[in-house]
């Protein structure tokens, strides 16, 4: 749908979550800024989410959902609603987000998920994505735009941690995702570090809540590397990375953020694919490590607790010594 952004003064986006996903959104927002500097714009997001925005310079306002309180997040937007909002971009596309603006009553557009396209792919492998553009380009097309050249974007205030303060040769290692079978294998990702560090690398570790249980196996198989792991400040993991040559990342948000500071980045895919859109957005020095010989893949578009044929080779058949190889020619 093409809108007039140029007659608006005041526009609300919602995406609620997740990481990644919020962060695929941010080259939209600057380019609605960039272009049409008199619009206003608003942004509602879950509160677990909402340092990935913090300090967002095209930013008006930042709206915090909760699933307890959605009607008092409706009632703070309408008491906020002067003047009036022209236009509501619903890029969560679900049933939270329509409830809220069908409380809102104000005109709304809303992201295209291609979800019959995504379940044929996982179903029957017959690809009708491969020519769709990726997420960020997708979100754009809910409002008839096209987005300038830039990457995503996250602006932190924080400065990096002392354990890494001068050091160089830092590779960065994101080992967790939420699901599992888009986390490259823990015995791998041990292995792997030992040979970086044998390489005379410094490795470092980074990581949310959710990642404690991995990265602390980690280094207590490999004593040298540097756990940065923590309470998802994801803030400080954003200063952390800046300090990194490269970074190594699974299918996950770390690697959108990884993306964002246009470092050398190494993602690896296992049993999701490229087609759903989620690569690296514009981020010159990435690298996607995947096994395209494999006829179960994808086996599901979010990810799984398990790998349905119970063999794992979308990540198994990625070694560590092939990372490492990739390394050498990068750095």
């Amino acid at each position: 749908m093409s809108v007039q952004l140029e007659s608006l003064r005041r526009i609300l986006i919602i995406r609620l979550s997740s990481l990644g996903d919020i962060l695929l959104t941010t080259p939209l927002i600057r380019t609605i800024k960039n272009r049409f500097p008199k619009i206003e714009i608003d942004f509602l997001l879950k509160s677990e989410y909402q340092d990935v925005l913090k300090n967002n310079p095209h930013l008006n306002k930042i709206f915090l959902y909760s699933n307890n309180y959605n009607n008092a997040v409706v009632e703070e937007i309408e008491n906020s609603n002067n003047p009036k909002y022209d236009l509501i971009i619903d890029l969560q596309n679900n049933i939270r987000s329509r409830r809220i603006t069908s409380k809102l009553k104000i005109r709304t557009v809303r992201f295209k998920k291609y979800t019959f396209r995504k379940f044929i792919l996982v179903q029957t492998k017959i690809n009708l994505m491969k020519n769709l553009p990726l997420i960020p380009e997708r979100y754009a097309k809910t409002i008839g735009i096209d987005l300038d050249k830039s990457g995503v974007e996250i602006f932190s205030d924080k400065i990096p941690s002392d354990k890494i303060s001068g050091l160089n040769k830092i590779v960065g290692i994101c080992p967790g995702a939420k699901h599992f079978t888009k986390r490259y294998p823990i015995e791998y990702q041990i292995q792997l570090c030992k040979q970086l560090v044998e390489y005379n690398f410094n490795v470092v570790l980074f990581g949310g809540k959710i990642d404690e249980g991995i990265c602390s196996e980690i280094s207590s198989k490999v004593p040298e590397v540097i756990n940065l792991q923590n309470n998802d400040d994801i803030l400080q993991t954003v200063s952390d990375m800046k300090m990194c040559d490269i970074i190594i990342c699974n299918d996950s948000g770390l690697m959108h953020v990884a993306s964002s500071l246009d470092k050398k980045l190494i993602a690896i895919f296992g049993s999701t694919v490229k087609e759903f859109g989620f690569m690296p957005y514009n981020c010159s020095n990435s690298i996607i490590v995947e096994n395209e010989n494999l006829g179960c893949r994808p086996c599901s578009h979010i990810g799984r607790r398990s790998c349905p044929k119970t063999h794992f080779n979308c990540m198994k058949k990625i070694k560590p010594e092939d990372i490492i190889k990739l390394i050498q020619e990068i750095s």
